[in-house]
């Protein structure tokens, strides 16, 4: 009888304290949440959408311009003047502008030179700068530069999307390891209470000494303290893991207490991260959306270079205007034009000498900057590898290491039924089995926690 109540008391351990899980919420399908309803991933959007009305504010120096200017004065029944000037413009890609013009003046004490035939002046004319702004001006420039901004919003996007998810990862990775270490404590509480109970009745009939009760109730408190502590862990850890947790019109969710992480989650991790691929094969720095990035910084800056060289030549406009009265539109009469020249140029060029220094030291810096950002993510990749697969071993050592230390407590137990060991041998089994355990829990975390890395390092949320 004795032996039956100690084997009862050993056996029945492992099947105590199990509870049905509800619903299992899936990294992917967390990831999957956080993708679609996160506001700093959808804040990421905004930026391309603001990129892209930039580019439609510079290209607005390219549209078309009506203008008209009137003024007239009258005093004393005498019209002093009437002036009508107006004109439509239609400025270039090349700095070249095109203008058609419509002036009507009269009056008695008009200036001279702005007299026009009763029918009123059309002008159609032509502006061609020949030194700056011919190749490139300020609003070639505001366009190349909008467009650039909307290729370097694409690669930040990604960059704020995937540094979201990464923290959304630690979370969750977070979430399930104190969600394992709890069921962990709450399964070895559960020993130690039934063990308890078992020891009492051994003292009862006579078999144990009354000590042995006190050190199993120390072994209950131990186990109680723990389990406590892990729960608090773990409350910490849902609502940490409820701020990535949002639905449509930003509303935030919680975590409930019937959610639990996903079980399988080792075997999905790397196909839901992408980084089984990366593993297997080389990966092309040329497509990562920092060096995008930065290579786009590049290419502004290199606009910038160019328009403040531009700045070095002379200010040469030539214009063109064919006149004619409206009546005689259909009659050329090229000998009826009015044209012009304004030339200006600094004699030093100070000014624009030094703003070019500028705009060359900060592209040569942001090469810089671009040729160390390849080495270093070259070089994280490596490591991550590296890291990784190391992980993979420790793993499979620690896993081994847990049954070792599981089959080393079942032997105590076996030697306990027939009293060849004492409780404290098996306590110290159990202690040490449960480090083994806990420690394979946290190798399994920097496992996920490494793979995320990666996957941040890679930066391709898509």
């Amino acid at each position: 009888m004795k032996r039956i109540l100690i084997a009862f008391l050993f056996l029945s351990c492992t099947a105590f304290g199990q509870q049905t899980i509800s619903k299992e919420l899936t990294y992917n399908e967390f990831l999957g949440y956080v993708k679609k309803y996160h506001p700093l991933v959808k804040s990421a959007n905004l930026e391309l959408s603001e990129a892209q009305a930039n580019l439609m504010m510079a290209r607005g120096g390219f549209d078309p311009k009506i203008e008209v200017d009137f003024s007239k004065k009258q005093f004393k029944d005498k019209e002093y003047y009437s002036i009508l000037n107006s004109s439509f413009k239609i400025p270039t890609w090349y700095g070249i502008e095109l203008k058609a013009g419509f002036d009507n003046n009269e009056g008695v004490y008009l200036n001279p030179e702005n007299t026009t035939p009763n029918a009123g002046l059309t002008s159609f004319g032509i502006s061609v700068p020949l030194g700056q702004g011919l190749f490139i001006n300020q609003r070639m420039a505001d366009v190349r530069k909008a467009k650039i901004q909307i290729k370097l919003s694409q690669s930040e996007r990604k960059l704020q999307a995937v540094s979201v998810l990464y923290d959304a990862s630690l979370a969750y990775f977070n979430w399930k390891k104190n969600f394992e270490e709890m069921k962990l404590y709450e399964t070895y509480n559960n020993n130690a209470e039934i063990r308890l109970e078992g020891i009492k009745s051994l003292i009862t009939q006579g078999d144990k000494p009354a000590i042995d009760s006190i050190e199993a109730g120390i072994i209950v408190k131990n186990r109680a303290l723990s389990l406590e502590d892990s729960k608090l862990k773990l409350a910490k850890a849902k609502l940490e893991l409820s701020n990535f947790m949002w639905i449509d019109n930003n509303i935030p969710l919680e975590i409930s207490d019937d959610l639990v992480p996903e079980t399988a989650l080792e075997s999905t991790l790397q196909e839901t991260l992408k980084t089984n691929d990366l593993l297997q094969k080389d990966f092309s720095l040329d497509t990562h959306p920092k060096i995008n990035a930065l290579q786009n910084k590049i290419d502004m800056l290199t606009v910038d270079k160019q328009l403040k060289q531009n700045m070095l030549l002379p200010k040469i406009n030539v214009g063109y205007s064919y006149l004619s009265e409206p009546s005689y539109i259909d009659n050329y009469r090229f000998e009826d034009y009015k044209i012009g020249l304004d030339f200006a140029f600094p004699l030093f060029l100070r000014k624009e000498r030094g703003s070019l220094k500028l705009a060359k030291y900060k592209l040569l810096e942001s090469e810089f900057t671009l040729a160390l950002e390849k080495t270093q993510l070259s070089n994280k990749i490596s490591a991550q590898k590296i890291e990784i697969n190391s992980l993979v071993k420790q793993k499979k050592l620690a896993k081994d290491l847990v049954q070792n230390n599981l089959t080393m407590l079942n032997s105590e137990e076996r030697l306990f039924t027939f009293g060849e060991s004492s409780l404290f041998l098996i306590n110290t089994r159990e202690n040490n089995l449960v480090s083994a355990k806990l420690a394979s829990i946290a190798l399994e975390n920097r496992f996920y926690i490494s793979n995320s890395e990666l996957f941040k390092i890679m930066a391709n949320p898509d």
